[in-house]
């Protein structure tokens, strides 16, 4: 008779056991079906003043890149446009794991030091800048996670910058979610990211913006012929056009595109 008791506790310390157990099982999966946390993503264009775009991509290469790092901002990619590049521009992806985050690090990089002094030495006949605007960017639901060296493989980056009607931003996620991303992927293409803007950023209702790869821009220009006769995407295309009343990008510089090179090719 006293080894009842004892029996009885024994199995219910195992079944404590089990049900930790399982709860820690759960508790893995739901984190793992969840993904690493969503951060906040950051667009810089850069204009260089004229006749300094060469000592931009210098100070960039060799300093700047660097010292984002260390102040925890990470670079996901810096391009330049191809060929022709009047405007002087450089385009770079960075990435932060929130808004204060970012907040500070931009604040502790333009404190330090090092920051300062190579202000100082490599503007000493005038700034290397014409304009830096930022645009704060979200991965939609639908996005891959935007790999750094992927994006910085030898072959062209595309740049596309989408205005949809007002009120289909929601009907141009859910086209793309659905059918033009997989369209993509069968066309040769290879997604990297999409981001809307994040909420109070100038026009962030209307606006995705999103990076492909080709291995040339003869491959894009291919794939995207492809692409516009593959009667999948046509009847996509139909479908959510009846729905919506119209068209889901605006008439004028509704969809505007851009071919760009890492630097350092």
């Amino acid at each position: 008779m006293g080894t009842r008791p004892a029996l009885i506790r024994a199995l219910r310390v195992l079944l404590c056991a089990a049900c930790c157990a399982c709860a820690d099982r759960a508790a893995h999966a739901a984190d793992d079906a969840a993904g690493p946390p969503a951060r906040l993503h950051e667009m810089r264009v850069l204009e260089a003043a004229p006749g300094r775009l060469d000592a931009v991509l210098a100070r960039w290469r060799d300093h700047d890149a660097a010292l984002l790092g260390r102040h925890g901002i990470d670079v996901l990619g810096a391009f330049v446009p191809v060929g022709e590049n009047p405007a002087r521009r450089i385009v770079i992806f960075l990435a932060h794991p929130g808004r204060q985050a970012r907040d500070a690090a931009w604040k502790s990089l333009h404190e330090d030091p090092e920051w300062r002094r190579l202000l100082a030495e490599s503007e000493g006949d005038g700034p290397l800048l014409d304009r830096s605007t930022a645009t704060l960017l979200e991965t939609t639901d639908y996005s891959p996670v935007f790999d750094a060296a992927e994006s910085a493989r030898p072959r062209v980056v595309e740049l596309r910058t989408y205005r949809a009607t007002p009120g289909n931003l929601p009907a141009l996620n859910a086209r793309f979610r659905d059918h033009t991303v997989g369209l993509f992927r069968k066309h040769g293409m290879t997604n990297l990211v999409y981001w809307n803007l994040v909420p109070g950023e100038p026009e962030a209702e209307r606006m995705l913006v999103y990076l492909l790869a080709h291995d040339s821009e003869e491959a894009a220009k291919q794939s995207f012929a492809g692409f516009r006769l593959d009667p999948d995407w046509i009847a996509a295309r139909a479908a959510s056009e009846q729905r919506a009343g119209g068209s889901l990008t605006e008439k004028e510089k509704g969809v505007v595109s851009e071919f760009l090179v890492a630097i350092g090719r």
